[in-house]
Order: C-alpha cells, then sequence, then structure tokens
C-alpha cells in the first residue's frame, strides 16, 4: 500500500484495472485502518476519475452476493449522498409512491455517514427487518411491489470499510460507488448527485453501460430534486435544466425538507409525509422525485403524466401500503 500511496500523493491516477485490484484487497481486509484511511483521504482532495471510478464499480459488483429478482425491470431511487444538507429520506420515499403506483422498486441504501438518517436507518426505526438472500428480497417484492437491498449484506468491501467511513463522518468515493453497483441490476436508475463534476464523470460512465439513465442535481447542492433551486438533468439524451415551475410546484425552502435531528424524528416525519400528511413542500419534493424516476422508464407517458400517478399512489393510500406489506415479517 505504501507505494500505491506514494504514487498517488504525488498526483498520479489509477488505471482501471488497478483501481480493480486494490478495491478487491481492500474487501479482503489485507491492509490496516490507517493505510485505508490514507487511501480514502486522496479522494477527499480530488475528484475520482471514470477509469477509477469504474475499476472500483467492477470489484464492488464482482465481490457482491448475487441478488436475482426474477425480473431486472425494476426502478432504483438513490443518491450519493454527501450533500451535507441533511433532508428528510426523499428518496426512499419516492421509492414507495413508484412502487404503489405499481413499478417495481428495488432499492438499494445504507446507514447515513454524513446525514442522520440514511435509508438503512429508516427502514430499521420503522420496523423493517434486513434481508440477506435472494429469495427473502423477492418475496418481499411480489408482496409489497418493493425490497430494499441494505449494501453491506451484499457488499463484502462495504462491510469491510464501514467503521472507518463512520469514524470519518465525510464523504468518500464509496458515497458515489453507492447508486452504481446495486446488486439486483435493476434497468432503470434515478440517481441524484451532490455535485456536477461528478455528475458528468457518472454521465460518462453511464453512456457506455445503459441504454436509460437518468441524473439529478440541484444547483445549490442537493443530490436530488429539492425544488430549493433549478435541477440539472442529465440523461443518455443530454442535458436540461427545470426549475420548481417546469416540474409543476413552487419553489421550496430549504427549512421544509429538513431531515430532523434524530433518527426517530426522520422516522416520524417520514411516516407522516407517506400517510399523506406532509407539508407542501416536503410533499412536493417527494412527487417531483417520484414523478422523474417514472419518466426515466419509458414506460408512463410524459413528466404530467408520470406526476398524476405519483399523486395517485400518495392519496389513494397505495404507497403507504405497499411500507405495511414491507414491514409484516412473514419470511
Amino acid at each position: 500500500m505504501k507505494k500505491i500511496l506514494q504514487y498517488l500523493f504525488d498526483h498520479h491516477t489509477l488505471s482501471r484495472a488497478e483501481a480493480r485490484a486494490i478495491l478487491t484487497e481492500i474487501a479482503q481486509n489485507k491492509y490496516n485502518e490507517n493505510e485505508v484511511t490514507a487511501f480514502v483521504s486522496v479522494f477527499l482532495m480530488r475528484n475520482i476519475t471514470v477509469a477509477e471510478l469504474e475499476g472500483f464499480q467492477e470489484a464492488l459488483l464482482q465481490l457482491a452476493v448475487p441478488v436475482d429478482l426474477g425480473t431486472h425491470d425494476i426502478v432504483d431511487i438513490v443518491g450519493t449522498g454527501g450533500d451535507g444538507k441533511n433532508t428528510f429520506n426523499i428518496s426512499t420515499l419516492a421509492s414507495f409512491i413508484v412502487a404503489g403506483t405499481g413499478q417495481k422498486v428495488a432499492k438499494h441504501g445504507n446507514y447515513g455517514v454524513s446525514s442522520t438518517s440514511g435509508a438503512s436507518n429508516v427502514l430499521e426505526e420503522l420496523g423493517y427487518e434486513f434481508k440477506a438472500n435472494a429469495d427473502d428480497l423477492k418475496k418481499d417484492l411480489e408482496r409489497a411491489n418493493i425490497c430494499f437491498i441494505h449494501a453491506p449484506l451484499f457488499h463484502p468491501a462495504l462491510k469491510a470499510v464501514a467503521p472507518l467511513r463512520k469514524n470519518l463522518g465525510l464523504r468518500t468515493f464509496f458515497n458515489i460507488l453507492g447508486p452504481l453497483v446495486n446488486p439486483a441490476k435493476p434497468l432503470y436508475s434515478l440517481i441524484g448527485v451532490y455535485n456536477p463534476e461528478i455528475a458528468r464523470i457518472y454521465q460518462y460512465l453511464l453512456q457506455k453501460q445503459k441504454d436509460r439513465f437518468m441524473l439529478v442535481h440541484a444547483l445549490d447542492g442537493y443530490d436530488e430534486i429539492s425544488l430549493t433551486q433549478d435541477t440539472k438533468i442529465y440523461s443518455e439524451r443530454g442535458e436540461d435544466i427545470y426549475s420548481a415551475e417546469d416540474l409543476h410546484f413552487k419553489n421550496t425552502e430549504p427549512e421544509s425538507i429538513f431531515g430532523g435531528e434524530t433518527k426517530q424524528e426522520a422516522a416520524e416525519i417520514f411516516l407522516n409525509i407517506l400517510k399523506g400528511n406532509g407539508t407542501y413542500g416536503q410533499t412536493a419534493v417527494v412527487l417531483a422525485n417520484a414523478a422523474m424516476a417514472l419518466k426515466n422508464t419509458g414506460k408512463y407517458g410524459s413528466y404530467e403524466d408520470c406526476l398524476q400517478r405519483s399523486k395517485a399512489s400518495l392519496e389513494s393510500g397505495n404507497a403507504f401500503e405497499c411500507l405495511k406489506q414491507l414491514t409484516i415479517q412473514k419470511n
């Protein structure tokens, strides 16, 4: 590792093969915590390259526990996190709204590192028990139209570095990797990105890998459609900027999407919104993200059509029913 670190400290970058090999060795616990911390710190000081990102992605997917859900016609709504905004769990809520429309969802998530409550925290707080094998996940998907893939159970490398990430409390390249390594390999992903440089790197990579993809970045730094500022959306077709009005909503204040000070508070906010009792700002931001995730599939018409489907899912109680079905322990 010393040679690798010196090479990186001299402002060199890794090839795809080198990145894949190093992350594989990290997952196999070949290096001590200080060495891995130093390695991770390199990418806190500069952006990751496309070759490095692709190599790390390949390593995680090769090491991952396989997840065969019987279909890839599934959606994931996921963000890099690390935007420092401490919002409530927007992508997870949007996932339940999408599930309530009839579109199957395989949500990939983890505990929060730089926020109060990640997807895993809030679902655990709401009584969900993480599943460690594909058969149980498949049952969840059939019953609730959504399953939740807790990343450490399926990615040995993420489990190996979890204590280090928690101690650092900062976003690392593992934040950037998370949305790219869902082991269920969904056809459709709405990926939130915290800065435009990372969005561009994702765009280069995904253009090689997917026929359809969608990246969202709020221009004031959120890794999702926040409605607090205009949103830049990157896809295989190019880039566009959308105002809140373009998305059929009014601008919201940052305070309206704050996620609370504790995991318990985050779970209360989550449940309140999913029951249809959220504020205008809370509900608007969740619906906008859900509608864009549906539009990304190309199966449900225009954004306006997808927004109507999303509203119907929330207002009918279908989205909340998906949560209830998911948290019934029948497996």
